[in-house]
């Protein structure tokens, strides 16, 4: 019998790069989503067949990392199946047919709805369904970053599998605190719109990874392993000391991480006191903070810089009213915008006669009543 399966995309509202260093974020899944529909099989593998993309099968069995499958779908799936296995579960060959409206390279995080979907179908056809959002987050970043090759936090994943708007402060980064925001973006007065750059960001591993391991070049300054350690006092006391360390590029990223924390907590605030203009002050702050300190706009050859040109071309549409920030990783994908209701078809219509069609689309939150994962 076919079964059915269901996971959101998500956007970053605020706290951009901070989870990694256990800090605050506020993020919401949308109304995108990947959809699996799933039938057993009696060939003893795993089988992912995607609309666009070459069939994967991962045999049972063997479920440790294999080098060759690194920035593979094969790894996620291999590392989804293997901490199912290790908590008991019984994985039998199964067939999932996936249909996406989360375009890979968007900056909605498309790698972490694919592996909230496994933890998805692997609970509900092996687990009676019992294994949390929060459980299924972890996993999701485990198998990213031990079979997939990408270092990551937890954001993308448990935003996806939680749902709603919610905010998340990862001091504990296994138990993160979370609260549910309790506010109707659409009911707002402004939409919210990820805009894509046209450029791809899949082979730009190495620069989102300089950010985790620059970071930690100025933690080791303290003695500590997270900005999270780091007393921020204590950092600008020192800062020729990181500088010396470091470098300069590392040490406004602290900067921009310190700054970014405090900006998270206070985007969370605003939305729960319902003052809009705070909040859209707030992520235009961090948008600009991203391009000058975290430096996440642009990345290598000067005559590609797509992205910066999406930031400049939002900008100008917007004519000074919403906001707009660099989204999610950077330095390619898409930008975040906050685009008044009266200005939504003029902001599309200006963004898509510089970038080309369907470069801009329009999002809702996601429903998190809406986040069982199963569909009929």
């Amino acid at each position: 019998m076919e079964q059915y399966f269901s996971a959101p995309g998500r956007v970053e509202l605020g706290g951009n790069h901070t989870d990694h260093q256990h800090g605050c974020v506020l993020a919401a899944a949308v109304d995108l989503e990947m959809r699996a529909a799933v039938t057993p099989n009696h060939d003893g593998v795993i089988g992912v067949f995607s609309q666009g993309f070459a069939p994967v099968e991962v045999a049972l069995g063997d479920w440790t990392p294999r080098s060759e499958e690194r920035n593979t779908t094969a790894a996620l799936v291999r590392g989804m199946a293997a901490q199912f296995i290790r908590r008991g579960a019984a994985l039998t060959g199964l067939d999932m047919r996936v249909t996406s409206q989360v375009p890979v390279g968007s900056g909605l995080s498309s790698s972490a709805a694919f592996e909230v979907l496994l933890g998805r179908v692997f609970s509900g056809l092996c687990c009676g369904g019992s294994v949390s959002p929060e459980d299924i987050a972890r996993m999701g970043q485990t198998a990213e970053r031990d079979y997939f090759g990408k270092p990551c936090g937890l954001m993308d994943q448990m935003a996806s599998s939680v749902g709603g708007l919610v905010y998340m402060d990862f001091a504990d980064p296994v138990h993160p605190a979370m609260e549910r925001i309790d506010c109707d973006l659409g009911a707002s007065g402004y939409g919210l719109f990820i805009v894509d750059s046209g450029a791809d960001h899949a082979d730009l591993t190495a620069d989102y990874a300089a950010i985790p391991a620059e970071l930690e070049q100025v933690c080791r300054v303290f003695g500590a392993e997270v900005l999270r350690q780091v007393d921020e006092t204590e950092f600008y006391r020192r800062l020729p000391a990181v500088r010396a360390a470091a470098g300069d590029r590392a040490a406004l990223r602290a900067i921009h991480v310190f700054d970014e924390n405090r900006r998270a907590a206070a985007e969370a605030e605003a939305l729960r006191k319902g003052d809009f203009p705070a909040f859209l002050a707030l992520v235009n702050a961090s948008g600009a903070s991203s391009w000058q300190y975290l430096q996440n706009v642009t990345s290598g050859d000067p005559r590609q810089q797509a992205l910066a040109v999406t930031l400049a071309v939002c900008r100008r549409a917007l004519g000074g009213q919403g906001a707009v920030r660099v989204h999610g990783g950077g330095f390619a994908g898409t930008a975040l915008a906050f685009v008044p209701d009266d200005r939504r078809e003029m902001f599309r219509r200006t963004v898509e006669q510089t970038l080309g069609v369907d470069k801009c689309h329009l999002l809702s939150v996601r429903n998190p009543l809406a986040h069982s994962g199963r569909y009929c």
